[in-house]
């Protein structure tokens, strides 16, 4: 029943991981001396862009981005700054949380900022892409029992990988191994980031798996 929407949605996560990969190789190709680790703020920012371009590109195509019930030029540019307003707040949000769970305040706040860049890009896009400047939907796609499409089910899934990712990147941070991935944000941001990869692949393999038992309900 939903074979059609996951292939399509198994397409576009494997457009999206190949845009992570090409952000990583690049840069490491043109610029002498580049490496996750030792330019990784330039890493981090190179990766947020090409998610941002290659995910609006992808849910454009697709036809995936919730339409608009007008047409007017003015409700579209409204719809665009609201869009990128949540962007803006959602980075300090997530800049706020990282804080909050012991990043430095001010020492290294250009890297929280960026780390919250990174997750912006990886979570808060996806559902400005899926169901629009909507905080309503958000919320109850969210909600328990909330998602009404596999690409609802499918925002669950990268989101948690992603968040979770993170969360588990900044246990090795505080040990004494000297190693170079434990510079703050660097595992943070990998943990992230491979949770996010892991979530593409988890979303459509989960929802085919379970496709005969998923119901979804207009509320």
């Amino acid at each position: 029943m939903w074979d059609h929407e996951i292939r399509a949605m198994a397409s576009s996560h494997a457009i999206i991981a190949a845009s992570v990969f090409m952000a990583t190789v690049l840069p490491a190709v043109l610029l002498p001396g580049f490496s996750v680790y030792g330019s990784h703020l330039l890493w981090l920012y190179s990766v947020s862009g090409a998610v941002t371009a290659v995910s609006v590109a992808v849910f454009w195509l697709l036809g995936i981005t919730p339409p608009t019930k007008k047409h007017t030029l003015g409700y579209k540019l409204s719809r665009l700054f609201r869009s990128c307003l949540y962007f803006f707040l959602s980075c300090l949000f997530f800049h706020t949380v990282v804080v909050l769970y012991g990043a430095p305040l001010i020492e290294s706040a250009l890297e929280t900022f960026s780390l919250a860049v990174l997750l912006t890009s990886l979570t808060t896009l996806r559902c400005l892409c899926v169901l629009g400047p909507n905080v309503q939907a958000w919320i109850r796609v969210f909600s328990r029992h909330g998602a009404m499409s596999v690409w609802d089910t499918c925002l669950q899934i990268t989101v948690a990988c992603t968040v979770v990712g993170a969360w588990v990147g900044a246990f090795p941070i505080p040990l004494d191994w000297d190693r170079p991935w434990q510079v703050w944000p660097i595992s943070c941001s990998l943990g992230a980031m491979i949770g996010f990869l892991t979530g593409l692949v988890a979303a459509p393999a989960w929802i085919h798996y379970h496709r005969r038992q998923l119901t979804y309900k207009c509320k």
